[in-house]
């Protein structure tokens, strides 16, 4: 028997103090949910324990991420585990190991697609040998993504009686910033890429994350362009290299619900029209927020007024062989990477335990838990999935 419902890992981190910081008012006494909060440092995990306001009988957990023995002793006390501790491919590898060898549930944060191929490849037989489900990018990278395109081809296959074979996920607006742990994520990337060619070949590989599959070209996105069916300019979304490679797992794991000819792209809507528009476009393409040294620290991010007034709309396109087409729309009413990212993480990791049976083995959220978790996500976590 566990003895928690749910540990963060990571509870002394920013995002992780922010996911602490919703179960502790969400999901406090009387819920039926327990749950710990995890990290390397108990003095630590007192402090953020006070400093958000939970019960001060609130179990804290020490392990080191570099420590297997503890980790796995971690593990084995919860029915999931929920980690904020990255860069992941820095400090996640033996906690996937854990879960996978004890057949603990995990959820993370994960856009670091290289890592979770070389996750999958390492540890998705002992992850089904055990009964462990492991769930990578259960935050803005890529739940709203994921679980737009299904909710879009769920309406396809409705209104259509298939699937649509071409789908463009399109950023209509997006205010939020990135925090201290994004920003090393990406930084451990690009220092592992130029060591590393084969990591960079699965970079820019569509279906890094599709092992044994793969489908037709994709659009690249790499640079402006007009869509005339939008009247609008786009121009690259730094998310979609992750995001892509999600949908297209999705895909895989259901079977290719989505058919083997899929093709997917995303992109930003630039403000403004016509010649703004196509400037606006331009400069975004240049513009590269993860450039210099000069970003923040691990531990820091938006403040709480910057993340409770951010918001995104994402429109999702299908486009049928016949020529009709479909839309889905998906909002999320906080600032994306942490305000609305803190609460879809807890609630992907409540939907694994509560909601969702499955087998053991290495998932995206829309592959294994879709509608269940668009249903906890619009009830409780302040997203809103239409089509």
């Amino acid at each position: 028997m566990s003895d928690f419902d749910i540990i963060v890992y990571g509870a002394t981190g920013f995002t992780g103090r922010l996911v602490a910081e919703y179960l502790a008012e969400r999901y406090g006494a009387g819920s039926g949910v327990t749950w710990a909060m995890g990290g390397r440092s108990l003095t630590k995990l007192q402090e953020v324990r006070d400093a958000i306001g939970a019960p001060a009988d609130t179990p804290l957990v020490t392990a080191n991420a570099d420590d297997p023995a503890a980790l796995r002793a971690m593990a084995s006390r919860a029915k999931v585990v929920i980690t904020t501790v990255g860069p992941y491919q820095l400090h996640g590898s033996e906690l996937v190991a854990a879960c996978a060898a004890t057949g603990t549930a995990y959820v993370d944060l994960c856009g670091e697609p290289a890592w979770m191929r070389h996750m999958i490849d390492a540890h998705e037989a002992a992850a089904k040998a055990s009964g462990a489900r492991i769930v990578f990018s259960c935050g803005f990278d890529s739940i709203p993504f994921d679980l737009g395109v299904w909710t879009l081809q769920e309406a396809a296959k409705a209104r259509f009686g298939r699937p649509a074979p071409r789908v463009k996920g399109r950023v209509r607006q997006m205010k939020g910033t990135f925090s201290g742990g994004t920003f090393a994520s990406a930084k451990a990337t690009m220092v592992a890429a130029a060591k590393d060619p084969s990591i960079l070949k699965l970079l820019v590989d569509p279906f890094a994350l599709t092992p044994g599959f793969r489908g037709p070209e994709q659009p690249k996105g790499l640079i402006p362009e007009y869509d005339g069916a939008l009247n609008a300019w786009l121009a690259p979304f730094i998310m979609a290299p992750i995001n892509t490679k999600n949908v297209h797992r999705t895909n895989a794991l259901l079977g290719h619900a989505y058919g083997t000819d899929f093709v997917y792209d995303e992109m930003m809507i630039a403000p403004g029209l016509g010649d703004l528009g196509k400037a606006a476009a331009e400069a975004i393409a240049k513009f590269n927020p993860m450039a210099g040294d000069d970003g923040p620290k691990p531990g820091e991010g938006p403040s709480k007024e910057e993340r409770d007034t951010g918001f995104y709309d994402l429109l999702f396109i299908g486009e049928m062989p016949g020529g009709e087409r479909i839309d889905a729309v998906v909002t999320g009413d906080r600032d994306p990477g942490y305000g609305s990212t803190s609460k879809m993480i807890a609630e992907s990791a409540l939907c694994l335990i509560r909601d969702v049976e499955g087998e053991g083995g290495i998932y995206t959220p829309g592959g294994l838990m879709a509608a269940p978790l668009r249903k906890r996500l619009q009830e409780n976590a302040g997203l809103t999935f239409t089509a």
